[in-house]
């Protein structure tokens, strides 16, 4: 039911800064590939293969990313370097991507209005282009599932600590089920007494296309852009939104500590680093404890 995808990629990246400057947040490799080839392969891995990037000015990499490159191709075809020359291949022919810009920073909410000739009169799933998600089923999958269920837009949560509940967008409302919560509120960034509960918005969603109207209707918000977040409180008077607790672990890849924590989990995962870096890090720490 649901058969296309929308990444905002168009932020500033103003978190990582220098490295931003000049290069999409987007770009930043765990390892040596792209934080948002994690996205896209995950909406494709979720059945999805039509895919809109609502990308920024200084994004043009990650189009040349999902391009055909020949000149490359040629070299490593000349060296016989097929692994490499097939996944290049396969990079390029991953997903049916496409791409148009947001003219200027105003917002989530503005970002993915940019989305609307493109989606139709269709549900879609948004991914946002500088997380990734780390789990067996796909992020987006369960998101999926659950709105074949219910039928109304769905929204990614996550428990976070209740301390920290006002850095998030924070839902409250009442559980279906053990994952499953249909919303009565959604606030941004809500002072810790006043939150409804520790679940926030993880930076995944499937939406309904009435998620539209209520962006023409929002008014700027906090920075003075079209938050999200408002976005979809005016769309919980029209029709049901729900929550789901996701099976995974989020990774924020625009914080430059939990870039750096990917990294090391990224790289204990690869079968060529595991056991080289594991012994490194362990050297490292016995060192730093004398």
């Amino acid at each position: 039911m649901i058969r296309k995808a929308v990444i905002p990629a168009a932020g500033l990246g103003t978190r990582f800064l220098p490295a931003t400057k000049s290069m999409p947040k987007e770009m930043l490799p765990i390892i040596d590939i792209p934080t948002i080839q994690y996205v896209v392969q995950e909406a494709v891995d979720s059945g999805i293969e039509d895919i809109l990037i609502i990308s920024g000015k200084g994004k043009r990499a990650i189009e040349d990313h999902f391009d055909r490159n020949v000149e490359l191709e040629s070299r490593l075809e000349e060296k016989e370097d097929l692994m490499w020359f097939n996944e290049m291949r396969r990079l390029a022919d991953m997903a049916n991507v496409h791409f148009v810009r947001q003219k200027e920073a105003n917002g989530l909410g503005d970002a993915i209005y940019y989305a609307r000739h493109h989606v139709g009169n269709e549900p879609f799933a948004v991914l946002l282009g500088d997380t990734i998600m780390d789990s067996v089923i796909p992020v987006t999958q369960q998101l999926m599932d659950t709105y074949e269920q219910y039928g109304g837009s769905v929204i990614a949560v996550e428990q976070v600590p209740a301390d920290k509940v006002n850095r998030y967008g924070i839902v409250g409302g009442n559980a279906l089920s053990d994952s499953i919560m249909e919303l009565s509120t959604l606030v941004e960034k809500p002072a810790i007494d006043l939150a409804p509960s520790n679940l926030a918005i993880a930076g995944r969603y499937v939406l309904t296309p009435e998620i539209f109207s209520t962006i023409e209707q929002t008014p700027k918000g906090k920075n003075n852009e079209i938050q999200l977040t408002d976005s979809l409180l005016l769309l919980l008077k029209r029709e049901n939104i729900y929550a789901h607790h996701i099976e995974g672990k989020r990774h924020d890849i625009g914080d430059k500590l939990d870039y750096l924590k990917t990294t090391v989990e990224f790289a204990l995962k690869r079968k060529e680093f595991a056991v080289p870096f594991r012994q490194f890090l362990d050297e490292l720490l016995a060192n730093t404890n004398h």
